[in-house]
């Protein structure tokens, strides 16, 4: 009787968790395209700087914290696993669904340039992983490589890159709303699907594959799928790239001011690499190439999930 009543209370938070995301997302979405309208930038630039900055919270707080107790390798894996599941289960599936994203000329430019950044980002992790360790020259060198991306992505995103008829009269206020319930609704759904999952016995190996590993990219699934069914393409896919950006430059970069981190695994490092690369394909003008890509790209995803946990 006990058990069911935690199941129950388990399911509350699961569904409030999912209502909050969704709804939280879609706030989010009008509230950064009437921002880009005002601002009188790209709805890309608001994804991948004011979107992506939210939508990574979980990542910047569950790293820090797992830095902090000296769990480095839960940290490192957490910034180097989430760049993996944007590309390979976030932004697949986003291409799966609606294929035609960043399909104008305007928006394939500010992409393909943010993937060459995000790709640029990726090969300066791997190369500062061959000193063995991340410590404050590499959150010196990080940092100062963020600061440089996002002053260039900021000047230049002028001009929405796809027409908006969202019209917030307060933005920021929205915007700001978006992102709390984003953030609260991935909490409690991810709350409510470990406590479910260990009720049920269901192994941790399955838990941490299925819940834990995704749960700090809830808000940008959410985020992205929304903005998708909104056809807000620019907002979708600019909110990934943004967050891959954010957790190498920036979320390891402050870390290292104040830890000395050890390197990642280099087969993860190759791993977060060729995903990178496989982002450029989505850039295709053909839709049934960019469909079938996210498909491939969906499948070597759970093929690494799959090796990673010694399934196959």
């Amino acid at each position: 009787m006990r058990e069911l009543g935690i199941i129950l209370i388990a399911l509350v938070m699961f569904f409030a968790g999912l209502i909050l995301l969704v709804k939280g997302a879609d706030f989010l979405i009008d509230g950064a395209e009437s921002l880009a309208v005002r601002a009188g930038v790209s709805p890309t630039t608001i994804g991948l700087t004011v979107v992506a900055f939210g939508t990574s919270l979980p990542e910047l707080l569950v790293t820090t914290e797992a830095y902090r107790l000296g769990d480095y390798a839960i940290g490192t894996g957490n910034i180097v696993g989430s760049n993996i599941v944007n590309i390979g289960l976030i932004l697949a599936l986003g291409y799966i669904i609606m294929p035609a994203s960043g399909s104008t000329a305007e928006s394939r430019h500010h992409l393909i340039i943010n993937s060459i950044l995000i790709f640029g980002a990726a090969l300066a992790f791997a190369l500062l992983s061959l000193r063995g360790f991340f410590d404050r020259l590499t959150g010196i060198v990080f940092l100062g490589l963020f600061s440089a991306m996002l002053f260039w992505i900021w000047r230049s995103g002028e001009g929405p890159d796809l027409l908006s008829e969202t019209h917030a009269r307060h933005p920021l206020v929205m915007t700001g709303a978006g992102l709390v319930m984003v953030f609260l609704g991935a909490h409690l759904l991810l709350t409510g699907a470990v406590e479910i999952a260990e009720i049920l016995a269901i192994p941790q190996a399955v838990i941490g594959l299925s819940l834990v590993a995704v749960g700090t990219a809830l808000p940008e699934l959410a985020t992205t799928l929304v903005a998708i069914g909104k056809k807000s393409t620019g907002v979708a896919v600019g909110n990934i790239l943004g967050s891959n950006i954010l957790n190498i430059l920036f979320i390891l970069g402050i870390n290292s001011l104040f830890f000395t981190i050890p390197a990642a695994d280099p087969r993860d490092t190759l791993v977060m690499l060729g995903f990178t690369l496989a982002i450029f394909p989505l850039f295709i003008r053909n839709n049934r190439v960019r469909q079938v890509w996210g498909c491939l790209l969906l499948g070597a995803y759970l093929v690494y999930i799959l090796l990673l946990y010694e399934i196959v």
